[in-house]
């Protein structure tokens, strides 16, 4: 549906693939250390190193950062589609399927379902790339402030 369609900041993005470093100026995503793996309009993948700080006391990937990934790259999304507005998160419904630990790799792929004028909706899907199992999967609705 969006193949075709590009945005500059889906250009910065894909300028980084596969390279460790800054992607945004969002201090938590940064924190996150997501590196850039796919940029397409409508769609993203990041990829995540499981680091000790975020990871539970039994030593799983901690739900809550799960669903801070999962916010951080569907907002990600959205702003690559480089709208004249900004949009904020209404709600973020988030699955969980399968635990990750301390040193797992996984990937955060997201895709636009809708996108309105006020609403974008996005899904956002966990993955361990090696064992191909859905850890987890989102949907979320964004919407558009002056």
């Amino acid at each position: 549906m969006y193949a075709k369609k590009t945005t500059k900041v889906i250009e910065k993005i894909r300028a980084v693939i596969g390279m460790e470093g800054q992607l945004s100026p969002s201090p938590f995503m940064n924190w996150l250390k997501p590196i850039a793996v796919a940029a397409k309009y409508g769609s993203l993948t990041f990829e995540y190193k499981i680091r000790k700080e975020m990871t539970n006391p039994m030593g799983h990937l901690h739900g809550g950062v799960i669903a801070g990934i999962m916010d951080d790259i569907v907002g990600a999304t959205v702003y690559s589609l480089d709208k004249s507005d900004d949009f904020v998160t209404v709600n973020l419904s988030v699955d969980y399927f399968a635990p990750a630990m301390l040193g797992d790799t996984i990937h955060a792929t997201t895709r636009v379902v809708k996108e309105g004028k006020t609403v974008i909706n996005v899904e956002c899907e966990l993955w361990f790339p090696a064992k191909k199992r859905l850890l987890a999967k989102a949907t979320s609705n964004l919407m558009r402030v002056k």
